[in-house]
């Protein structure tokens, strides 16, 4: 099963997580947050618990985007699961200086390695993280890293049709073949 983590102001009709719900609705469950405006780590990850611990987690792959990455890693620390995997597109850089204060409690951001496959799909240009600091998330993490070039924050359809390469790199999740 996959669960999708959207970030701040949760993921529009355009979304490329919102497209692959309504493509794929038997094969993707959205973990809906209490308070999308002023995400907050402890209850995101509460929340995110408390509907993961209704499935069978060895064979779940979370799927963030933005903040939903940094709770899914601050999850990992604090409830120590293993997955299947996940994919990170386009985390946010909570430790930035001009990070929304209205977003808390992401700091300090789990930099350690994670204990299952993930891919970090990061843009040259994204406005929420330098580059250079996705791939230093990707390298602490042990994560794959795929590149997009100038895809800014990754929010809306990346490429054509729903975003299939981002489902090619789910079934390399699922089939445990990332590097």
């Amino acid at each position: 099963m996959y669960f999708n983590i959207p970030g701040l102001r949760n993921s529009g009709n355009d979304h490329w997580q919102t497209l692959w719900e309504k493509q794929y609705p038997s094969n993707f469950i959205r973990i809906n947050q209490e308070n999308w405006t002023q995400p907050n780590c402890e209850n995101w990850i509460n929340q995110i618990e408390k509907i993961l611990s209704q499935h069978d987690l060895e064979n779940s792959i979370l799927i963030g985007h933005s903040v939903g990455c940094a709770a899914i890693v601050n999850w990992c620390k604090k409830f120590q699961h293993k997955i299947k995997g996940a994919l990170l597109v386009a985390p946010s850089d909570v430790e930035r200086g001009d990070f929304p204060t209205y977003i808390t409690g992401f700091i300090p951001l789990h930099l350690e390695p994670l204990q299952f496959p993930t891919i970090v799909v990061a843009s040259t240009n994204d406005q929420v993280i330098d580059f250079e600091r996705a791939e230093f998330f990707a390298d602490i993490w042990g994560s794959e890293l795929v590149t997009i070039q100038n895809g800014g924050h990754l929010e809306k359809n990346i490429g054509t049709n729903n975003w299939e390469s981002g489902i090619k790199l789910l079934e390399k999740l699922k089939n445990n073949a990332t590097s």
